[in-house]
């Protein structure tokens, strides 16, 4: 497969409501979709886009955030890393780390976190690429630019690849959106901090440094 370059493909305008830009390739065979293979060859040819990989193939490129949005993110790897690197049991990871799911979905959080002993068996190649494994932690910070329904799907399929937790932060609304498996999502309004519960035993991210 020729990967295109995008530069070449964005359309000079799009309407003000639009969110994101979706790319669908079609193939002669009709259940033949991109693959995170394909996805990493097409991310490594156009670095100049912030792009996701959906279950479907389609590739959903991003406008870049605000510098309100940047400097939330920041904080919340900020606390998560430190509290990561007292702990020692896991890795955190930022929003230009790469994960496959299962479904093929190819998604980058906002900030993760991974248990070391699930890393061991992947080699130093394997893990210099999108890695083939969901975290058990992860964090989606809404920006202006997200699709709700998008990121609401997204979370869903976070747990759907084998997340242990994940929350939504939503800072327009200060609200939380904590996702567990089997449970439904559990709302917390105007919270000044969120406890890692189980999965991340002692830490609770400030929110008072967000809202």
């Amino acid at each position: 497969m020729e990967v295109a370059f995008v530069e070449n493909l964005i359309p000079r305008y799009t309407p003000e409501e639009a969110k994101s830009l979706r790319l669908h390739f079609d193939y002669e065979d009709e259940r033949r979709k991109m693959t995170p293979d394909e996805f990493w060859e097409f991310c490594a040819r156009n670095r100049k886009i912030r792009a996701e990989l959906t279950k479907e193939g389609d590739v959903i490129i991003m406008p870049p955030t605000g510098f309100e949005t940047g400097d939330w993110n920041v904080e919340i790897i900020r606390q998560l890393g430190n509290w990561a690197k007292q702990d020692g049991s896991g890795i955190t990871t930022d929003s230009n780390a790469g994960y496959v799911l299962p479904s093929g979905a190819t998604y980058a959080p906002d900030a993760a976190w991974t248990l070391r002993e699930r890393l061991r068996d992947f080699s130093s190649e394997e893990r210099s690429r999108f890695l083939r494994l969901c975290p058990d932690f992860v964090v989606e910070l809404r920006s202006p630019s997200d699709n709700p329904r998008r990121l609401l799907e997204k979370m869903n399929e976070w747990l759907e690849g084998g997340a242990r937790l994940a929350w939504l932060v939503d800072p327009y609304k200060k609200q939380i959106h904590i996702y567990r498996p089997g449970r439904e999502p559990e709302i917390l309004e105007h919270p000044t901090r969120v406890s890692g519960e189980d999965v991340l035993p002692g830490f609770e991210l400030d929110l008072t440094e967000i809202w």
